[in-house]
């Protein structure tokens, strides 16, 4: 085999979103005659731990941890949380910090943590890897970000040692959804734009998850882009995720279960959303008596605000975390996936990783978003579910009055179609192709 080192920072037992792309992907590297290194700290401060997703891991698969030094205790003890307390992506507050405070640390993390917070494993981490790879050489590198600081050592190991280099964008750098929040001066913003710019153009291949990412790197640094987007693995909808389906919370026959699984930071709360479920509650009786939301993952204390104002806490079900495994038997429980794209300048260009598995579940899908970003082109092409702009409420309640009457008539599905594009196994296999390529013409 030849082997490829992936520089990442969201490795298990850490859970969440992050984990899922190169775990999946490296999963399936070997049918490729690919054996994945892994680079990873050992001491991450990821936002939630998931021990189940062990299992996922190749046994072909080499593991490399050094620990690494965050400035987080200093943000925590500097805005009162406790030392146990998880640092959440995105912004997401679960608790109102004091503003001043937190307007402060989020100055420091955008001015002074170029690119971010783990900016100091990046020296430490290439001397690492340099003298490793003298005597364990691989064929390619791969680094995934964000954290972007993943791409910097990446970019020594390539100046220095000319090993073939892909860089991975699971989410964009200066076009992140919370980079106009991070309160940069002009000097910090023109440092990121040109970290950012030397690994565009350094890298022998940049991929992307989406379309539109695609084409803004493109006209941002010229270059051409492979848009690898992420998935869905068939091996967690079959097997013993079946059986288990009736001891996770869901949603007997003659309810109605919204369901969104994963964290929703304020950039995700829309209230409008919840104003047309209220609002069908006031107004129908078999509604308020059917109606159940589902939340499973971190909440930002404005989604909590949200509920109370709309009077929705007596017909939620909250559950800060579920381990992967449980999560697909709710998925399958669902009558309806929420699904709420970030309200920022990059919308359009937002493909949640929950997409892909909500298709494979093939309950109907409601997003909340664009309609005429990636994310609302996905479910038109798989005719899985509806995108709804952020403030039509008049489409809302229409789409969920019509659902509600078909799911008391028995007739609410959908089959999604062309999902198996997007099935990990095959993913990884185009992955492998740009890997190839890269080893070929380097």
């Amino acid at each position: 085999m030849k082997r490829v080192l992936i520089i990442t920072y969201y490795w298990p037992p850490s859970g969440g979103a992050g984990v899922q792309r190169w775990l999946k992907f490296s999963k399936y590297l070997p049918l490729h005659q690919w054996q994945p290194v892994i680079y990873t700290p050992s001491n991450p401060e990821a936002p939630v731990d998931d021990p189940s997703l062990q299992k996922d891991v190749h046994p072909e698969t080499v593991v490399w941890r050094r620990r690494i030094w965050e400035p987080y205790m200093l943000y925590k003890s500097f805005v009162g949380m406790g030392k146990g307390d998880r640092i959440n992506a995105g912004f997401l507050s679960e608790d109102e910090k004091p503003p001043r405070k937190e307007g402060l640390a989020v100055w420091i993390r955008g001015n002074l943590f170029i690119p971010d917070a783990r900016k100091f494993w990046v020296d430490p981490s290439a001397r690492f890897l340099l003298k490793n790879l003298r005597d364990n050489p691989v064929d390619a590198v791969i680094s995934t970000g964000p954290p972007h600081s993943m791409h910097l050592i990446a970019f020594q190991l390539h100046q220095r040692m000319r090993i073939p280099w892909i860089a991975d964008f699971r989410d964009p750098w200066t076009e992140i959804d919370f980079y106009n929040q991070l309160k940069l001066t002009r000097r910090a913003d023109r440092k990121h734009h040109r970290l950012e710019a030397q690994v565009l153009t350094s890298a022998d291949r940049v991929v992307v998850v989406g379309e539109t990412m695609a084409e803004r790197f493109r006209l941002k640094a010229g270059i051409q882009t492979s848009v690898i987007p992420n998935g869905y693995d068939d091996e967690d909808f079959t097997g013993d995720s079946a059986e288990e389906d009736e001891q996770i919370p869901g949603s007997p026959g003659h309810l109605f279960n919204v369901v969104h699984v994963g964290a929703m930071n304020r950039d995700r709360n829309h209230p409008a959303f919840w104003e047309t479920l209220a609002s069908l509650k006031r107004e129908d009786p078999e509604f308020e008596r059917e109606l159940r939301i589902t939340l499973v993952g971190k909440l930002d204390h404005s989604v909590h605000r949200s509920l109370a104002e709309f009077q929705l806490q007596d017909c939620t079900k909250m559950t800060p975390s579920l381990p992967h495994n449980q999560v697909i038997p709710l998925l399958r429980s669902a009558t309806v996936l929420y699904l709420p794209i970030n309200h920022t300048p990059n919308a359009r260009s937002i493909a949640t990783g929950k997409i892909f598995e909500y298709l494979s579940a093939a309950r109907p899908i409601l997003g909340i978003g664009p309609v005429d970003g990636d994310a609302a082109g996905i479910l038109r092409s798989c005719k899985a579910g509806e995108m709804v702009d952020f403030t039509d409420l008049k489409e809302m309640k229409r789409i969920l009055s019509e659902w509600a009457l078909r799911h008391r008539q028995g007739k609410l599905a959908v089959r999604p179609t062309n999902i198996d594009r997007y099935s990990r196994r095959n993913l990884t296999g185009t992955y492998a192709e740009v890997l190839n390529q890269v080893t070929q013409n380097t």
